[in-house]
């Protein structure tokens, strides 16, 4: 007979994993389904944390070569050791994603490797990564693949010379030039690593500003900061055409608008266009799963697909694509499943991009604001005359807080600055209480640290921010 459990999640990225270990915190025999070798799905394995580590090390390497000296620290001539620094990436994604195999074992969810599809509510077939099916039952059924590269039309990846963001962490040398399509934080975080080992690096994005879907300043306010680091690059520019020749790739450029076309000579190419839902070999079509036609799985406020016993949560469903946004969503579908009544507020979950310095924004931007009729003040405080900057060297950047006119309620806060990803947390809290301008700027914050630019931005808001 089949194996029967309460739950059982396909995929074991973040929200499949979180999924299932809250599954089994709450007494339900859970099963957690992904044909990787080691779980962590694209975040631990090929994306987030990989990404992070060699934004780290590049960091320190640029560091090293430019930013000791006015410490009065001198080192002579730094040098890189490329297979070093990928040897210490692969070390920090093998170590957290043995760390979720523990959580597992830990908490007696069974992991099953291999290819999930559903062949009918309750039942799913089973394809072992080492060979050989079998057939599990399960009370409810949860969807989360995540998602996958966008490619681009006539240029073929081959992971090697035209790459997506996998190939794009395994480059085992640096290439004297990079063209990176797309200027969203995929496109920009490795472009950025690329651009301090070495590349000279041109990022092309077809819109006529870098991160579109972020608060309007964040985007021409990193990109000036990028700029003088040395990136290039080619706004409201479309990729026309993509030749691999044995010398180099060339691209056929012409303007988003039309007009002259240019072309681009480059040693290796990073499309980074954007991702799309996964969710090929599931059998959602065969079962009748209902999708937009973007692809992502249609779901209502409990994740609830329209066939029963059948959820989706993550990159397969609309929202931002975002590992923590999965994590939320992992433990409210079982929350619910179990009888109780979570809520996620998405307006309060954060976005980080990590360059250097980083951009990070939570809540609603001033264009969402205008387009909502919504009054608001803004506040805005510049990290130049903020004490713990200054001392640390890094003065970039700005934090800005939104907050309704009416009732003084933080409605969104937008950081390009040192650490922004880790100064954002307490802009998210505040959304997730409902906080005031006035909460923030009454709260004392520790002298002197970052989080005082938030403090002078929420005083700003009112006109009386003391330290500018």
């Amino acid at each position: 007979m089949a194996e029967r459990y309460d739950v059982v999640i396909i995929g074991a990225g973040p929200g499949g994993y979180v999924a299932a270990i809250r599954a089994a915190q709450l007494g339900m025999k859970a099963a957690c389904i992904d044909g990787r070798a080691a779980p962590g799905g694209t975040c631990l394995n090929i994306g987030c944390i990989p990404s992070k580590a060699l934004l780290q090390s590049s960091e320190k390497y640029a560091e090293a070569r430019n930013g000791l000296a006015e410490h009065g620290i001198k080192i002579g001539e730094a040098g890189l050791d490329l297979a070093a620094m990928m040897a210490r990436k692969d070390k920090v994604v093998t170590t957290l994603t043995r760390g979720v195999e523990f959580l597992f074992r830990k908490n007696k969810v069974d992991w099953i490797k291999g290819n999930g599809r559903i062949v009918a509510p309750g039942r799913i077939a089973v394809a072992a990564s080492g060979g050989g099916n079998q057939e599990i039952e399960a009370g409810s059924i949860v969807v989360a693949t995540g998602s996958e590269s966008i490619p681009l039309p006539g240029l073929a990846i081959d992971e090697r010379r035209i790459v997506s963001s996998t190939g794009a962490l395994a480059f085992d040398r640096v290439p004297e030039r990079l063209a990176v399509i797309g200027g969203g934080y995929i496109g920009l975080e490795l472009g950025s690593v690329w651009s301090r080992l070495g590349a000279k690096v041109t990022v092309i994005e077809y819109l006529d500003r870098i991160l579109p879907n972020m608060d309007r300043e964040l985007g021409p306010a990193l990109q000036r900061l990028l700029t003088r680091s040395g990136v290039a690059f080619k706004l409201a520019t479309k990729v026309v055409s993509g030749e691999l020749g044995n010398e180099a790739v060339t691209l056929e450029l012409e303007p988003a608008k039309g007009g002259a076309r240019e072309v681009l000579a480059t040693d290796a190419v990073l499309v980074a266009i954007g991702r799309r839902p996964f969710t090929d070999g599931l059998g959602l079509d065969e079962i009748g799963v209902a999708r937009d036609p973007a692809g992502w799985v249609t779901v209502d406020d409990g994740f609830a697909t329209n066939v029963p016993g059948i959820y989706a949560i993550g990159d397969v469903i609309r929202g931002p694509m975002l590992a923590h946004k999965a994590m939320e969503e992992g433990v409210a579908v079982i929350e619910r499943l179990a009888g109780q009544k979570p809520d996620i507020d998405y307006d309060a979950i954060p976005a980080v991009v990590y360059t250097w310095p980083e951009v990070a924004a939570v809540g609603k931007t001033e264009e969402e604001l205008k387009a909502a009729g919504i009054e608001y003040r803004v506040g805005k405080f510049p990290f130049t005359a903020t004490p713990r900057a200054r001392t640390n060297g890094d003065t970039d950047g700005f934090v800005k807080v939104l907050a309704d006119t009416a009732t003084d309620r933080v409605l969104g806060v937008h950081i390009i600055g040192p650490d922004a990803g880790t100064m954002i947390a307490e802009a998210a809290l505040a959304l997730e209480f409902g906080a005031s301008a006035e909460d923030i700027a009454r709260t004392s914050h520790a002298h002197p640290t970052l989080n005082e630019a938030l403090k002078e931005a929420a005083l700003a808001v009112d006109g009386r921010a003391i330290h500018i």
